[in-house]
């Protein structure tokens, strides 16, 4: 496909990218576009984002030297034209699959990916710290964050500002914003005065006017006063001004002759800098311009109708979840629900359409959801919190303090628990079992399918306390029903005389068909409840010298295994012991059946486990 693109295919690095003329750079941009979209087709990835900044990637790379000059891409879903650009476009067809290129910016794939990035908000503080460093070691060179609008929504990003900005070490922020549209006539407008107040004309007028007022009592404050009155009402960019940043735009991220003179500029200021950027998510692919919340980020598609291609028809865990949730709302007016800038994600966009008024997205700011539902408890309410795993841990210490400590009744819903696949380590769902389980007034949950999540969410709005549920990404196992739920009671689902596996969550399936397939006569314990532990239970399946397994989709260190290794040795149980869950390192990228495969997890490795037990 590359070969089709006769631009691109000459580009294997920044350097070979500025020997092209500025006339090239419009028709290199449509190859990159096209070639975005083919290339996604058949495996699906991040396309909206990336689409959103062709002409921003080759703007910057066009005129900053990297790997010298080194740009820093928030969460990384805007990085896939970086990656073209950086010598990677012969294996993006590898994008997000086992062995294959990261759907983020990794330190490891590329000298020209100065900081791994897969959460957001974070952008801003790594460029400081890499311009602070440059400052220390005497090097010259620029330092470059490139955040989206959304990811700027971040309580973090803000402290990152307020930091860099207090001070005067040279950093450029770029405000990648693709909510905002820009009519024809105001973009040239901006254009227009974004290259005339970073050019030197500007500067030095501002400079010398500032010298003759500051000899005048009084008047370089009343100066400063019309100015910053006069920017308030022509530019959106005080609130940066006042944060210690010289604001410039907003700007067409789209043309060329806007972005090429105003990033010159940009390139000879000093001090902290932020440039505005209007730009467009999807554009260039019609499905992703009219959608681009559901094209942010999806699997294989038709790459001239932009159809999805699905493969299953099973419902997932998250729709059964927000199918759940909205049937239990329509009985109980107290439940409410919140999200961190995820609502198609979570499933609650069902939630919030229909009830509006009880669902809050509060942006990406985990901290900050957690902390605004420990006070709708607290105001009568009953809150569910609905992130990602790998984005709850952002906000341990809200989970601790606000809610465990006050025992409010807040359900955290832990979606993407465990193995995650194509995204890989940034969103590995492997930590919540173990930095919740030793927190005091939670109860933790794990369904082992569809119907024992919807029978799971009902019971936690029973409880009079922290709740989390933890279910995994995919698609969803319904099995017709499931047994009513006990508080604290797991469920035995098979006897047996020669050993005993406790399992948790959705690998209960893999243990029972590996059981079958060993044809030893072992019990088969679904453990329902991670905290409080069904020890009553889990003792009466330990027998003397007889194996003890312990499956669970989560890391080993602080697991579910070790609590019930330690139960059993305070019992005086004896015998063989495994403890199948997630190695002491991060996962790598694939789908998840070939994650759970290459970490020892799927039907045949714990079959391979039990018969060791044995031998």
């Amino acid at each position: 496909m590359i070969q089709q693109c006769p631009l691109l295919s000459t580009i294997a690095s920044p350097a070979d990218l500025r020997r092209l003329d500025r006339s090239q750079l419009r028709p290199l941009a449509n190859e990159m576009r096209q070639f975005m979209i083919r290339t996604l087709a058949p495996i699906g990835g991040h396309l909206g984002a990336g689409l959103g900044v062709v002409e921003l990637t080759i703007a910057l790379h066009y005129l900053f030297d990297s790997p010298h000059d080194r740009i820093v891409w928030d969460v990384g879903h805007q990085a896939y034209p970086h990656k073209m650009l950086t010598g990677r476009c012969a294996t993006m067809a590898t994008i997000r699959q086992y062995g294959g290129l990261s759907g983020f910016t990794k330190r490891s794939e590329s000298e020209h990916d100065p900081f791994g990035a897969g959460h957001a908000s974070t952008s801003i503080s790594a460029a400081y710290g890499m311009a602070v460093a440059r400052r220390l070691n005497g090097q010259s060179g620029h330092d470059i964050a490139v955040i989206g609008d959304g990811a700027l929504t971040g309580g973090m990003a803000f402290e990152a500002l307020n930091h860099a900005g207090g001070n005067r070490h040279n950093l450029i922020v770029i405000l990648n914003d693709n909510e905002m549209s820009i009519a024809p006539n105001v973009g040239a407008i901006s254009a227009y005065l974004a290259r005339i107040i970073t050019g030197d004309t500007y500067s030095q007028l501002k400079d010398g006017a500032r010298k003759l007022l500051s000899n005048l009592p009084g008047a370089l404050e009343a100066a400063r006063r019309v100015e910053e009155h006069v920017k308030g009402i022509v530019t959106p960019g005080t609130l940066f001004e006042e944060m210690g940043f010289r604001y410039i735009g907003p700007l067409d991220g789209h043309d060329f002759d806007h972005l090429l003179p105003t990033l010159a500029n940009v390139r000879e200021l000093q001090g902290p800098i932020l440039l505005h950027v209007l730009t467009k998510k999807g554009l260039g692919f019609s499905p992703a311009e009219e959608d681009p919340v559901t094209w942010h980020g999806l699997g294989p598609y038709d790459p001239d109708s932009g159809a999805p291609i699905d493969k299953s028809s099973a419902p997932s865990y998250t729709k059964v979840f927000a199918n759940t949730l909205c049937k239990l709302a329509a009985e109980d007016p107290r439940i409410v629900a919140i999200t961190a800038a995820m609502p198609g994600g979570t499933g609650l966009s069902a939630f919030a359409r229909q009830f509006p008024d009880r669902c809050f997205d509060v942006g990406i700011a985990e901290q900050h959801a957690t902390t605004f539902a420990a006070g709708l408890a607290a105001g009568g309410k009953r809150p569910v919190v609905a992130i990602y795993s790998t984005f709850m841990q952002r906000a341990y210490d809200q989970i601790i303090h606000d809610i465990c400590i006050q025992k409010l009744p807040v359900v955290l819903c832990m979606d993407r628990a465990g193995v995650v696949g194509a995204d890989g380590a940034t969103h590995t769902g492997m930590f919540d079992i173990a930095f919740l389980r030793c927190l005091p007034n939670i109860t933790i949950m794990a369904p082992r399918n569809g119907e024992e999540l919807e029978a799971m969410l009902a019971h936690a709005f029973t409880i009079d306390g922290p709740v989390a549920l933890r279910y995994p990404r995919g698609s969803a196992l319904m099995e017709g029903g499931a047994a009513p739920i006990a508080h604290g009671k797991a469920e035995l689902l098979r006897s047996g005389g020669e050993g005993g596996v406790v399992s948790v969550g959705t690998r209960c399936a893999d243990a029972a068909a590996a059981i079958e397939e060993t044809g030893r006569d072992y019990s088969l314990l679904n453990l329902r409840f991670i905290k409080p532990l069904d020890e009553a239970a889990i003792v009466a399946l330990l027998q003397p010298g007889k194996p003890m397994v312990v499956v669970e989709e989560g890391c080993q260190q602080g697991g579910v295994g070790e609590a019930i290794a330690a139960l059993a040795l305070r019992h005086g149980w004896h015998g063989p012991f495994a403890h199948i869950a997630m190695p002491d390192r991060f996962p790598e990228q694939g789908s998840q059946q070939q994650i759970l495969h290459d970490l020892e997890l799927d039907r045949a490795a714990i079959a391979e486990r039990i018969n060791q037990l044995h031998k």
